[in-house]
């Protein structure tokens, strides 16, 4: 491996211990539940899942689970 690659290396790893450098805006996610899988979407600061717990609610179980997986990545708003 080039010493270039280590360098890349190294940079990826520092980088994936700082989250505070990344935030998302816009993503899909395919979530296995316990009775289905669900897309869930985030776009603009507002998540859309296609459970019907989230169509009565804005916000379900599935949307709560990833807020707490991406916590501190999403903008304050979300």
């Amino acid at each position: 491996m080039d010493s270039g690659m280590i360098g890349k290396i190294q940079k990826a790893k520092q980088y994936a211990q700082e989250r505070e450098r990344m935030q998302f805006t816009r993503f899909t996610v395919n979530f296995q539940g316990n009775h289905n899988s669900y897309t869930v979407e985030y776009e603009a600061g507002k998540w859309h899942c296609e459970c019907d717990f989230f169509a009565t609610r804005g916000v379900c179980s599935h949307t709560m689970a990833l807020e707490r997986v991406l916590e501190g990545m999403l903008p304050t708003n979300a």
